[in-house]
């Protein structure tokens, strides 16, 4: 994207043809700002922005007529409505026309190019440019976002599957390959060996990839899902600039779609986000989907893996071959197997389990970390409410091997689909405790028990000051608890939680995480 500065007005228009050049000297005549990116132009005028198309063909789109450019415009507007509605961004398309005495908008004159009008925002509101905004409960209401717009997208029975992620994976090699000359000797065979190893794991997953299309995973999506094109206001994210012009790059795997922003997370360092992005899309995913979400996780390296591809590319032909080295080797790191990993983290109410979980999930198994599966969340999803809705305390009481049934069955899913799974319970009882590290045993993973141990003030004092967290345990239920003591549970590292970083990053660094 390039920023460039206001710019003078055109000469007359009256009795000849006008181009877009021309139609955008006479928009930034007015601007505050315009930005310039190879395929448009955007025009900043007081609380509104104007996006015009640029005439260009790149094979992936073509804006070359008028027509073309009005079709793109719409679309845009058309699929961006409903992830925007609430942030007002997108305002409609207008008509800029000709008239006696120069260009207007929406005149009475020849229809001589449109332009998409938006309101205009902070660009240093955009993830992109703000990636450590992105705070674990914004990260998890985010990926829950993505969720529930997926369930709610068109099914495409002929997007997705091995064809539309093929399609990206032949062109991305085909780039790069033509890249080589430029990245040099050494980083063009790092190429050749990524892109071969990248081939290897497509076709083991082929299987996998129609099977999901078969089940309706295969929708119309945002498709260009990445930091830059989430916007942050009021602690509220949302997602704009979905790709309009090309249906086989927008007819995808909904995961395919989540793998972009992992991918982007990862890159940036923002692991921990990833995994609150993710937990978060596959609780919401599960309610709309059903569990079978879990499976196509095995997948989730590879989908990240291309997407980097993609990124890489795009650095290259761009002119940052530094950039596009780094995205190569971010593809390469995504594709190697990981040992899997279950993590059980027990204790009182208010030991700090689910924000333990989150701090060691990142370093765990493939990526982009562990997934942590909450009891809380499980419980209230079997029970047809929000993650954040009330249950009386009773519900602690009622049918609680039903819920650890439901937890660990769903943990197994992780497992077999390769990827590690940190759960978060009391795990008070130990036949729990027993049929979580059989699950884990029977899915070939590693077991690790966890037991959070902290003072009873401590604990007190962080079930008092819970809110907006799915856990409705109180004073009440971690005084039953409490009352009950059987103790630490054997076997299990005991761990002192009063200080639950330093805990974390104690318990990380006893365990071998040489994956």
């Amino acid at each position: 994207m390039v920023r460039v500065a206001r710019r003078a007005a055109s000469r007359t228009t009256q009795g000849r043809a006008v181009t877009p050049s021309e139609v955008a000297d006479w928009f930034a005549a007015s601007a505050d700002e315009v930005i310039e990116t190879p395929i448009a132009w955007v025009f900043l005028t007081g609380e509104r922005a104007f996006k015009v198309k640029k005439p260009v063909d790149f094979g992936f789109l073509d804006y070359t007529t008028l027509e073309k450019r009005r079709w793109a415009l719409e679309r845009e507007q058309a699929f961006n409505a409903k992830a925007t509605a609430e942030a007002d961004i997108y305002r409609g398309v207008h008509r800029i026309t000709r008239e006696a005495a120069g260009l207007a908008l929406d005149g009475a004159g020849e229809t001589i190019e449109y332009a998409l009008q938006m309101r205009r925002f902070a660009q240093e509101a955009v993830l992109s440019n703000q990636p450590w905004a992105l705070t674990g409960d914004v990260a998890e209401a985010l990926g829950r976002t993505i969720a529930r717009l997926h369930a709610a997208a068109t099914v495409r029975p002929e997007g997705g599957g091995t064809a539309a992620l093929g399609y990206t994976i032949r062109s991305n090699a085909d780039l790069l390959t033509r890249l080589g000359p430029q990245l040099g000797e050494e980083w063009a065979g790092e190429t050749a060996a990524m892109l071969t190893r990248l081939d290897t794991v497509f076709d083991r997953h082929a299987v996998l990839l129609e099977r999901r299309k078969g089940l309706g995973l295969a929708r119309h999506c945002h498709a260009d899902l990445h930091l830059g094109n989430i916007l942050l206001e009021s602690a509220t994210p949302t997602l704009f600039d979905c790709i309009e012009f090309n249906d086989v790059l927008s007819d995808i795997d909904v995961q395919y779609d989540l793998a972009f922003l992992l991918m982007d997370l990862d890159f940036r360092r923002r692991r921990d986000a990833g995994v609150r992005v993710l937990s978060g899309y596959l609780d919401e995913a599960a309610r709309g989907f059903g569990t079978t979400v879990y499976e196509g996780l095995a997948a989730l390296p590879l989908m990240m893996a291309v997407r980097a591809g993609v990124r890489a590319h795009v650095c290259g032909y761009g002119g940052d071959l530094d950039g596009s080295k780094a995205y190569i080797a971010a593809a390469r790191d995504h594709l190697p197997g990981r040992p899997r990993r279950m993590v059980a983290v027990g204790g009182y109410s208010g030991s700090g389990k689910s924000t333990f979980a989150r701090l060691i999930a990142p370093g765990l198994g493939a990526s982009p970390g562990a997934v942590v599966l909450r009891n809380d969340e499980v419980r209230k999803r079997h029970a047809g409410v929000g993650p954040l809705d009330r249950l009386p305390p009773e519900s602690y009481r009622a049918g609680p091997d039903q819920t650890y049934a439901d937890l660990i069955s769903e943990a197994g899913q992780i497992l077999h689909a390769g990827h590690s799974v940190a759960l978060d319970a009391t795990f008070l009882n130990p036949e729990h405790r027993a049929r979580a590290e059989a699950m884990a045993r029977a899915c070939g993973a590693e077991f690790h028990g966890v037991w959070l141990e902290a003072p009873r003030q401590v604990l007190e004092a962080r079930v008092a000051a819970r809110t907006g967290d799915a856990s409705d345990a109180d004073l009440a239920v971690l005084a039953r608890q409490l009352e009950q003591d059987r103790g630490p549970a054997p076997g299990w590292t005991r761990v002192e939680a009063s200080d639950l970083e330093a805990s974390a990053k104690w318990w990380t660094a006893q365990l071998d995480l040489g994956d």
